[in-house]
């Protein structure tokens, strides 16, 4: 059964049981409900949420991190396709005129730099002249875009954006149909070359997938049954019912093996080779995205919590780190010694997935445990004196990466959403 997606009208940053800081508009009075008042935690990370975001935006649009020399030198500073559109889901609704204004200008800046192809650009530059398409081709970006216009279109508060975009959005369409299997409608891709980019998943890949998924629904694609179908059927190969296509056959039969964690989708499906690392953000996705059923979506959030993937702070972002002596590690992986486990991409705590992971909570009706995990991002964005931090190790919790990171300011702006006024961006 698909989760039921309510779309109430935007609910605002601030919950009515708080004080609005100055030059705020006063939000409407909430529909009264049981312990109203937020943790102090949660209304301070909100106003310095808000605030990155605001000091983090250009005229172009938002940049990825605040602006320092470590920011510049690994391009950090520029307004980043995924990171950008996550930041949207945040800005436009928000009732902020800046934010807004931002959440425009940043798909503005990603559909000028478009790919005679169709594809968005992993990232350009605020000025423009530097658009990059990483070095396999950045397929997430244009999904995350996509999500993000629709965003735009059903919640901004300024005038004619509905139907802004329209020429990129069917280039962008054009060139993800290009990469679909014209019998599991699912994508196709190289290795690393979505969010996790030094991570080795190609193939069918489950997080790429589940925003394919929200993608055909939002613009009425073709074949979404079938993509739904194959969605369950490759990545959670353990049903009794096989596919009837043989080669769907094969391929379950090799993912069959090894696996570790029978309640979680596989990150990705390769011919004879799949991943049982356990990917946190895939499958949370998966829940809101409405591939999970009911039994298997509370299944995920089970298995996550026997993890402990949320301990202390929401979330890791695999369940079981890929060492150097699997089969599938990879010589990039130790780059800059930045993908070991329980480091960066494999096994980091990761602050943004972790307002994803707390809306999924709520998407579930688990109130409690998804108002707790919201206090807890609260805190792992307040460390440092509210660095932002883009990441810490999974195991020391020592903070690492970029100050600043804006996709964080936005997950716990649309998680509170979601927790505390069942307002939810997907």
């Amino acid at each position: 059964m698909k989760h039921a997606r309510p779309q109430p009208a935007p609910a605002p940053l601030l919950s009515s049981c708080s004080a609005a800081p100055a030059g705020w508009a006063s939000p409407p009075l909430a529909a009264a409900r049981p312990a109203c008042e937020p943790a102090p935690i949660v209304h301070r990370c909100t106003v310095e949420s808000v605030d990155l975001l605001e000091r983090n935006l250009t005229p172009q649009g938002i940049l990825a991190a605040s602006r320092t020399k470590a920011a510049e030198a690994r391009s950090y500073t520029r307004i980043f396709g995924r990171d950008a559109a996550i930041c949207v889901l945040a800005m436009a609704g928000s009732g902020i005129e800046t934010l807004e204004l931002g959440a425009v200008a940043s798909l503005d800046a990603l559909a000028q730099a478009q790919a005679p192809n169709g594809q968005i650009p992993k990232y350009v530059d605020p000025e423009g002249v530097d658009a990059d398409f990483w070095y396999l081709g950045c397929i997430d970006a244009t999904l995350w875009w996509l999500i993000a216009v629709d965003h735009v279109r059903r919640r901004s508060a300024l005038a004619g954006v509905e139907h802004r975009w329209e020429p990129q959005v069917a280039l962008a369409l054009n060139w993800l149909a290009s990469q679909e299997h014209q019998r599991f409608f699912l994508l196709q891709q190289n290795e690393a070359s979505d969010w996790a980019d030094i991570m080795p998943r190609s193939g069918f890949v489950l997080y790429t997938n589940a925003l394919w998924y929200r993608v055909k629904e939002i613009y009425r694609l073709p074949n979404q049954e079938e993509t739904h179908y194959h969605f369950n059927h490759l990545f959670h190969p353990f049903k009794r019912d096989l596919p009837e296509y043989r080669r769907g056959r094969l391929l379950a039969h090799y993912a069959r093996r090894g696996q570790r964690t029978p309640d979680l989708y596989l990150s990705f499906v390769n011919l004879s080779f799949v991943g049982y690392e356990g990917d946190v953000f895939g499958n949370v996705l998966a829940i809101l995205c409405g591939l999970a059923g009911d039994a298997m979506a509370n299944g995920i959030l089970q298995t996550l919590k026997a993890a402990k993937v949320a301990e202390p702070y929401p979330v890791r972002a695999v369940t079981h780190p890929i060492t150097p002596q699997h089969e599938l590690w990879r010589p990039y992986m130790a780059r800059h010694k930045q993908n070991h486990p329980h480091q960066y991409h494999n096994g980091g705590i990761w602050p943004f997935i972790g307002g994803f992971y707390a809306m999924a909570l709520a998407r579930l009706g688990q109130r409690d445990e998804a108002r707790a995990e919201l206090d807890k991002l609260a805190w792992s964005l307040a460390a440092d004196d509210w660095r932002f931090t883009e990441w810490f190790h999974g195991q020391t919790l020592e903070p690492k990466g970029m100050a600043g990171q804006s996709w964080n300011a936005a997950a716990f702006l649309f998680a509170r959403q979601a927790v505390e006024h069942d307002d939810f961006v997907f």
